[in-house]
């Protein structure tokens, strides 16, 4: 079971951008497929995007298409979630985790999940 430290949150306005990162420990990092949630207040998880380890396949959720972007740095053990012009509605904490495979992108260990990054979007 890996470890995951997420950072980069913030508070920013309606249309501004944020970079998030995921450090993970373990030495096969390369070979997991890393995914981004996030929950909002009195809401569920939900799934924001994924990249696969090896060919850096990506998956985004209808409604971050073209506005986020997801990438990992093998060599840090780490990944990015690239946030431009944030809505309100997107204020949440944000999750990375290890995830099954880029077509069912469910956690490995839904049971673990890291401390989060808190991102807050004012109107």
């Amino acid at each position: 079971q890996v470890q995951l430290v997420e950072s980069g949150g913030g508070l920013v306005q309606a249309g501004e951008s944020l970079r998030l990162s995921c450090a993970a420990s373990g030495r096969t990092f390369d070979l997991y497929t890393m995914a981004w949630f996030r929950q909002a207040p009195g809401k569920g998880r939900e799934f924001v995007a994924a990249i696969s380890g090896s060919s850096g396949t990506t998956r985004y959720a209808d409604c971050v298409k073209g506005r986020f972007t997801i990438s990992r740095d093998n060599a840090k053990n780490t990944v990015y979630l690239q946030m431009n012009s944030l809505k309100p509605e997107e204020t949440a904490v944000y999750y990375c985790n290890v995830v099954k495979s880029i077509g069912d992108p469910a956690p490995i260990w839904s049971d673990y999940w890291g401390e989060g990054t808190q991102v807050t979007v004012s109107s």
